[in-house]
Order: structure tokens, then C-alpha cells, then sequence
């Protein structure tokens, strides 16, 4: 389920503006009374931001400090607060929707609708910073008309991090160092889908992120129940352990989401389906058309 992650704030000292998304959480703690939370976040402007550096949020004394430097932007954030993480968040999140959104809008901050609209109708777990995009497409109509037809639906939780939608920067996607997201998958997920497996039913994964997962807990032709991260990096020449096939998104150029298409169609058919997506001015992004490739 998608988190309030971005934030505005104030630097300190000095003043100016600030923007925060927030990655994923580090770790937790109490402080002479105040809870201490400690996340991973995107930060701008970064360079204004060093080790040291404090941001204000709000009139109610709410501060993040800045522990450490990374690159691209990356801070290690130190929140200290008088209230639970996601009473704040309630307070001075705003949805992380993706710029062109707000942008169509005409809008910086998003509407308290967001928090419901901007979810899967499955969403249950509070954790990621973007929606599969690729399950925004589904209502409880349409899966209970799926159940109908015999096919089984199975759940899983991965947390979308916003490394889903950085560019390729390396020449080679060889070297290219993906993302890491934390995933968990239940034991009844992992029979059920072990069991399809072994009588030839086919495994169709809703969304990238649920074929990264898939395919992190995979072994043997069988999946792993438990709590862990990914950093998979599924491009052409992969070999495929679980899924069959694919609900997703048209994608953008340059990304590791579209090596991942590509690794399940092959490079001509790709080129094909977007060729003709373009040609039949199909909507790309979050709110766009979808395919299913088996």
C-alpha cells in the first residue's frame, strides 16, 4: 500500500525550501521520550543538503537530520518525533504521485483522495512509494470475474521503490546496479503457487514487481515463503524459474522495466508491441493501456 512519502520542508540553518521522498524505512527507536526513526530518502535540493544539515517540517517541531551522504540525491534521514511515524506522515505527507500527474494538474501537492486512488483495490500492507502500476487496472469486479473463469489469485507483498522508474545509465545493462526492494511472501502463496507449477498450470504475474519477486523467491521450480530483499536484474538471456507470462504497463525507454518485457517477448516482438502502441496512441505510465504477454 502506498505511503504518504513525499514531504516539504525547510532547511536549517539558513532557510529555503525542501523536498523529501521517502525510500524505505532503516530502523527505530526510543529517545527521552521522542520516537527516532531512521529512513532512506531521496532528497532536493541535495546539494544543499549535507551530513549535518536539518530540515523542519511543519509548526510543530518536527525535524529530520541529515546523517549521511550518498549519491544521486540519497540522504540517511534521522526523524525525531513526538508522534508514531504514521500519524506524521498523515499530517505532513502528500501522496507520491508521479510528476506528469501533478503536472496535468497544474498542482505541487496531491488531494486527500489520493490516498485511496492512488492504491490497488488489494492493497493492505502500508510500505511502498509508487503503485504497481499494472494492478491499478483491476477492480474486485474483474478479479471475481477472473475466479469465475478458474483462474487462481494468489497475493504476495513487495514494497515499489522509486529506483522502479530511474533510468539506465551504464552502457552495458550488465552493469547497471538495480534497485533493492523488500518483498514477503506467505506460505499459502508459496504452496499454492508451487503446486500450479508442478501440474503445468501457467503463472501469470500482475505487474513487475510481482515477477521480480516471484522470481527472487524462486528455487528449483519452487517458491520460498519468508520475508526478504531483491536487487534481481531480469534483462534478455534470463532464465525464467516461475512465470509465464505478464499483466504490465506500457514502459518508458532506457528502464530496467522495459529489459524486463523484453527478456519475456524477445527484442523484435517488443519493438512490435510498441510500435503498434504508438501507432494506436495506447497511454504509457501509471494511468495508461495495458498487455498481457503469456
Amino acid at each position: 500500500r502506498v505511503i504518504a512519502a513525499r514531504l516539504y520542508g525547510e532547511r536549517q540553518p539558513g532557510g529555503g525550501g525542501c523536498e523529501v521522498l521517502l525510500l524505505r524505512p532503516l530502523a527505530m527507536t526510543q529517545s527521552t521520550g521522542d520516537s527516532v526513526y531512521r529512513w532512506e530518502a531521496m532528497t532536493r535540493p541535495a546539494k544543499k543538503l549535507p551530513a549535518g544539515s536539518v530540515i523542519r517540517f511543519g509548526s510543530a517541531g518536527h525535524e529530520a537530520h541529515v546523517l549521511e551522504e550518498h549519491a544521486e540525491g540519497i540522504r540517511t534521514l534521522e526523524f525525531r518525533l513526538s508522534v508514531p511515524m504514521d500519524a506524521f506522515l498523515e499530517e505532513q505527507g502528500n501522496m507520491p504521485l508521479p510528476p506528469y500527474i501533478l503536472a496535468r494538474r497544474g498542482e505541487k501537492l496531491s488531494r486527500p483522495e489520493d490516498k485511496t486512488d492512488y492504491q490497488t483495490v488489494y492493497a493492505r500492507t502500508p510500505g511502498s512509494v509508487a503503485a504497481p502500476t499494472a494492478g491499478l487496472h483491476f477492480t474486485p469486479a474483474l478479479l471475481e470475474e477472473c475466479r469465475r473463469m478458474g483462474v487462481e489469485i494468489l497475493e504476495l507483498t513487495l514494497n515499489v521503490g522509486a529506483g522502479t522508474f530511474k533510468p539506465l545509465n551504464t552502457e552495458k545493462i550488465t552493469d547497471y546496479a538495480i534497485h533493492t526492494e523488500t518483498y514477503s511472501v506467505s506460505d499459502y502463496t508459496a504452496d499454492r503457487v508451487t503446486r500450479a507449477k508442478a501440474e503445468g498450470r501457467r503463472i501469470i504475474a500482475v505487474g513487475t514487481t510481482s515477477v521480480r519477486t516471484l522470481e527472487s523467491a524462486a528455487v528449483g521450480g519452487q517458491l520460498i515463503p519468508g520475508e526478504n530483499s531483491t536487487d534481481l536484474l531480469i534483462a534478455p538471456g534470463y532464465e525464467w524459474k516461475l512465470v509465464d507470462g505478464l499483466v504490465t504497463n506500457f514502459h518508458l525507454p532506457c528502464s530496467s522495466l522495459l529489459c524486463l518485457v523484453a527478456a519475456l517477448t524477445g527484442r523484435k516482438n517488443l519493438l512490435e508491441l510498441y510500435a503498434t502502441a504508438v501507432q494506436e496512441r495506447y497511454r504509457f505510465y501509471s494511468y495508461g493501456d495495458a498487455m498481457m504477454i503469456h
